[in-house]
Protein backbone atom coordinates (compact mmCIF):
# COMPACT_ATOMS: atom_id res chain seq x y z
CA UNK A 1 0.00 0.00 0.00
CA UNK A 2 1.56 3.12 -0.89
CA UNK A 3 -0.10 6.90 -1.47
CA UNK A 4 1.99 7.90 -3.97
CA UNK A 5 -0.50 7.68 -6.93
CA UNK A 6 -3.31 9.28 -4.86
CA UNK A 7 -0.74 11.94 -4.00
CA UNK A 8 0.77 12.26 -7.98
CA UNK A 9 -2.74 12.44 -9.25
CA UNK A 10 -3.85 15.23 -11.26
CA UNK A 11 -5.91 18.43 -10.26
CA UNK A 12 -8.42 18.23 -7.14
CA UNK A 13 -8.12 13.88 -6.88
CA UNK A 14 -6.12 14.06 -4.36
CA UNK A 15 -8.49 16.42 -2.10
CA UNK A 16 -11.47 14.52 -3.36
CA UNK A 17 -10.09 11.43 -1.84
CA UNK A 18 -8.57 12.62 0.98
CA UNK A 19 -12.30 14.41 1.85
CA UNK A 20 -13.99 11.29 1.21
CA UNK A 21 -12.06 9.11 3.25
CA UNK A 22 -12.16 11.73 6.29
CA UNK A 23 -16.19 11.55 6.03
CA UNK A 24 -16.13 7.90 5.82
CA UNK A 25 -14.66 7.87 8.89
CA UNK A 26 -16.38 10.73 10.46
CA UNK A 27 -19.46 9.17 9.36
CA UNK A 28 -18.93 5.89 11.21
CA UNK A 29 -18.15 7.60 13.96
CA UNK A 30 -21.53 8.94 13.69
CA UNK A 31 -23.36 6.23 13.27
CA UNK A 32 -21.85 4.63 16.78
CA UNK A 33 -21.94 7.95 18.72
CA UNK A 34 -25.03 8.97 20.69
CA UNK A 35 -27.56 11.11 18.77
CA UNK A 36 -28.37 14.72 19.37
CA UNK A 37 -25.69 15.57 21.76
CA UNK A 38 -23.00 18.89 21.03
CA UNK A 39 -20.31 16.30 19.30
CA UNK A 40 -22.84 14.57 17.22
CA UNK A 41 -24.01 18.08 15.81
CA UNK A 42 -19.98 19.65 15.81
CA UNK A 43 -18.93 16.56 13.60
CA UNK A 44 -22.29 16.44 11.81
CA UNK A 45 -21.14 19.81 10.45
CA UNK A 46 -17.51 18.79 9.78
CA UNK A 47 -18.89 15.89 8.13
CA UNK A 48 -21.39 18.19 5.85
CA UNK A 49 -18.32 20.34 4.70
CA UNK A 50 -16.44 17.38 3.98
CA UNK A 51 -19.23 15.58 1.74
CA UNK A 52 -19.58 19.15 0.10
CA UNK A 53 -15.93 19.06 -0.74
CA UNK A 54 -16.03 15.66 -2.02
CA UNK A 55 -19.24 16.55 -4.31
CA UNK A 56 -17.30 20.30 -5.50
CA UNK A 57 -14.31 18.71 -6.08
CA UNK A 58 -15.50 15.59 -8.49
CA UNK A 59 -16.84 18.34 -10.87
CA UNK A 60 -12.91 18.84 -11.35
CA UNK A 61 -12.67 15.20 -12.02
CA UNK A 62 -13.03 13.86 -15.74
CA UNK A 63 -10.93 10.30 -15.79
CA UNK A 64 -14.00 8.65 -17.11
CA UNK A 65 -15.63 10.81 -19.90
CA UNK A 66 -19.16 8.99 -21.32
CA UNK A 67 -21.02 12.61 -22.29
CA UNK A 68 -18.34 15.46 -22.97
CA UNK A 69 -16.16 15.39 -20.02
CA UNK A 70 -18.22 14.09 -17.56
CA UNK A 71 -20.24 10.14 -16.11
CA UNK A 72 -22.81 9.03 -14.56
CA UNK A 73 -20.77 9.40 -10.99
CA UNK A 74 -20.68 13.12 -11.62
CA UNK A 75 -25.15 13.10 -10.80
CA UNK A 76 -23.97 12.20 -7.63
CA UNK A 77 -22.22 16.04 -7.77
CA UNK A 78 -25.84 16.77 -7.87
CA UNK A 79 -27.40 14.96 -5.37
CA UNK A 80 -25.11 14.92 -2.67
CA UNK A 81 -25.40 18.89 -2.16
CA UNK A 82 -29.32 18.89 -2.51
CA UNK A 83 -29.35 16.03 -0.07
CA UNK A 84 -26.71 17.97 2.42
CA UNK A 85 -29.33 20.54 2.28
CA UNK A 86 -32.40 18.87 2.57
CA UNK A 87 -30.82 16.95 5.94
CA UNK A 88 -29.79 19.68 7.42
CA UNK A 89 -33.21 21.53 6.88
CA UNK A 90 -34.84 18.04 9.03
CA UNK A 91 -32.75 18.35 11.83
CA UNK A 92 -33.15 22.05 12.02
CA UNK A 93 -37.02 20.95 11.98
CA UNK A 94 -36.27 18.20 14.61
CA UNK A 95 -37.40 15.69 11.56
CA UNK A 96 -34.95 13.09 13.10
CA UNK A 97 -36.71 10.38 10.52
CA UNK A 98 -36.29 12.45 7.55
CA UNK A 99 -32.32 13.48 9.07
CA UNK A 100 -31.42 9.90 9.47
CA UNK A 101 -32.61 8.56 6.01
CA UNK A 102 -31.17 11.42 4.50
CA UNK A 103 -27.44 11.22 5.97
CA UNK A 104 -27.65 7.62 5.14
CA UNK A 105 -28.43 7.96 1.37
CA UNK A 106 -25.46 10.13 1.38
CA UNK A 107 -23.04 7.95 3.42
CA UNK A 108 -23.80 4.90 1.64
CA UNK A 109 -24.85 6.27 -1.82
CA UNK A 110 -22.16 8.99 -2.14
CA UNK A 111 -19.14 7.20 -0.18
CA UNK A 112 -19.65 3.48 0.17
CA UNK A 113 -20.99 2.39 -3.31
CA UNK A 114 -19.40 4.99 -5.38
CA UNK A 115 -16.30 4.54 -2.92
CA UNK A 116 -16.69 0.76 -3.90
CA UNK A 117 -16.13 2.00 -7.79
CA UNK A 118 -12.71 3.59 -6.51
CA UNK A 119 -10.82 0.07 -6.31
CA UNK A 120 -11.51 -0.84 -9.60
CA UNK A 121 -8.33 -1.94 -11.95
CA UNK A 122 -7.04 1.08 -13.15
CA UNK A 123 -8.37 3.67 -10.82
CA UNK A 124 -5.90 5.07 -8.22
CA UNK A 125 -7.20 4.01 -5.11
CA UNK A 126 -6.95 0.43 -6.55
CA UNK A 127 -2.70 1.33 -7.30
CA UNK A 128 -2.95 3.14 -3.71
CA UNK A 129 -4.05 -0.15 -1.84
CA UNK A 130 -3.11 -2.92 -4.39
CA UNK A 131 0.19 -1.36 -6.35
CA UNK A 132 0.06 -1.12 -10.19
Amino acid sequence: MSLAPLLEAPGTIPLHALAALAAFALGIVQFAAPKGSLPHRTIGWIWVVLMAAVAISSLWIHEIRMFGLFSPIHLLSIFVPIMLTLAVLHARRHNVSGHRKAMVSIFFGALVVAGVFTFLPGRIMHAVVFGH
